[in-house]
């Protein structure tokens, strides 16, 4: 299941690798509450559905932020869309058909990255 939300943000690739690492999640996205600890790639946070670990990873176009212990495989990308003028959230889970509940989670946490994108670099 994936979901998707554009902020209207122009930030390009390499403002998104240099300024939004695992210390600065909980301060652009409301449904983190916050970072217990990390070393830059690796780290720790609190969130709705609970404690993760979480790493990141700059890709082709941004960044990518995975919780590799989390049941579902929950993953998102923040990236530079091809005219620039916004920054696609793209969040995805390995599964096909997930509690509703679970949709609904997913949805606030891609909005609350979208409104924090804009309301941080806006």
């Amino acid at each position: 299941m994936e979901r998707f939300a554009l902020a209207r943000v122009a930030l390009t690739a390499q403002t998104l690798q240099s300024r939004l690492g695992i210390a600065e999640l909980a301060d652009c996205c409301a449904s983190i509450d916050r970072v217990l600890w990390h070393d830059g790639a690796e780290g720790e946070l609190y969130c709705l559905w609970g404690q993760f670990l979480v790493r990141r990873e700059c890709l082709r176009g941004g960044v990518r932020f995975a919780l590799p212990e989390c049941p579902n495989a929950l993953a998102w990308t923040l990236t530079e869309t091809v005219d620039g003028g916004a920054v696609m959230i793209h969040c995805t889970i390995a599964r096909h058909d997930p509690e509703p509940e679970f949709v609904e989670s997913i949805e606030t946490f891609v909005e609350d990255w979208r409104i924090g994108l804009e309301r941080c670099f806006g």
